[in-house]
């Protein structure tokens, strides 16, 4: 590309907007230009309105931009969405029909029948979907939204099961870290030597978005997977990391445990063929040891866009059961839109 593309933040002074600057601060094809968020940050230099809680600094270019109002007048034709529901579900739609192309990481439009949910490795013909929105037929914008936080590393571990041996059943078990939900968060006298087995609306958002991210394109739609799935989701005491006990049946038998780990470690797909700049080399991976993987020592494989798998072991209920872990606000959030927006450029929808 001779020239970077001018990218917008929806949501930018959150823990998620955070990580779009962040991952975006070297970004070969795309470029930050715009930032907005509440009106109470309007106005001032990012540097002043956002509370930065990432390791490394804020971009100086950045810091030293002011944040707009959250409206489409003046705003880039690429916006990265990191918003709450409740407001995603009235601002998405209206920068879609100022001509946006909305690349979100919200849950306000995942479910919509013409929105397509995305994860590039695991689903990327979904994104014809967007041909079918009223926003692209009036005014050429779209939206597109990456999964659930927790429902990614599910997906991915499970996508090199469904191509290979055909699900029959998922119980999945989530151990949640804090950074998932936002900042400030969870108190720290409600998290601190405890778990708590409630997050709100996640364990519909798991089952529902699993369902459709291995379910297979139908016309206008999506045809749902065809197996069964349950979850049960609990926040704990981990900084950044979502970890799953997952047991599976599975259709086509005998898998023996070795085809199982290599269909996980030889996993590829669009992203790795067309060498996307966010995407990992290997995007699923099973670690062999028998106390891993753990979010203190695994969260950040592959850029934090790796998710590992291990403890791979017969279950005397399903098949077989294992665990995965996943980076919540990279993998799960930021780094899921931004490899979105990567394999929309190269599909031709960010000319």
């Amino acid at each position: 590309m001779s020239a970077k593309l001018p990218v917008g933040i929806l949501g930018a002074t959150g823990i998620v907007g955070q990580r779009f600057v962040q991952m975006l601060e070297h970004h070969p094809w795309f470029e930050v230009a715009w930032l907005a968020a509440s009106d109470r940050s309007e106005g001032r230099p990012y540097g002043e309105a956002a509370r930065w809680k990432l390791k490394s600094a804020i971009p100086r270019a950045v810091a030293e931009m002011k944040v707009s109002s959250a409206r489409p007048e003046g705003a880039p034709k690429i916006i990265f969405a990191a918003l709450d529901a409740s407001i995603a579900a009235e601002l998405e739609p209206n920068f879609a029909a100022a001509g946006c192309a909305v690349v979100s990481n919200s849950s306000a439009l995942r479910m919509h029948k013409h929105v397509p949910l995305v994860i590039p490795e695991v689903n990327p013909e979904h994104i014809k979907l967007l041909e079918c929105q009223a926003w692209r037929k009036k005014s050429g914008g779209f939206v597109v939204t990456n999964p659930n936080c927790s429902a990614i590393g599910l997906v991915m571990a499970l996508a090199p099961l469904e191509r290979q041996f055909t699900l029959d059943t998922v119980m999945a078990v989530t151990m949640q870290a804090v950074s998932g939900a936002g900042y400030p968060g969870v108190p720290s006298l409600d998290i601190l030597g405890n778990v708590i087995p409630y997050i709100p609306k996640e364990e519909e958002k798991m089952e529902e978005e699993t369902l459709k991210l291995l379910g297979r394109l139908n016309g206008g739609g999506v045809a749902p997977g065809k197996f069964k799935m349950s979850a049960q989701c609990n926040r704990v005491a981990v900084e950044d990391g979502h970890t799953e006990s997952v047991a599976v049946k599975l259709l086509k038998k005998p898998a023996r445990p070795e085809e199982i780990i290599a269909a996980w470690n030889e996993f590829r797909s669009a992203p790795q063929e067309l060498h996307l700049p966010s995407a990992p080399q290997q995007p699923v991976s099973y670690s062999p040891a028998a106390d891993r993987p753990q979010p203190r020592y695994d969260v950040d494989s592959g850029g934090g866009m790796t998710a590992t798998v291990g403890r791979l072991r017969p279950c005397p209920v399903l098949d077989w059961k294992f665990t995965v872990l996943s980076h919540n606000t990279i993998r799960g959030a930021a780094g899921a839109a931004l490899l979105n927006a990567e394999l929309l450029k190269v599909q031709g929808y960010l000319d």
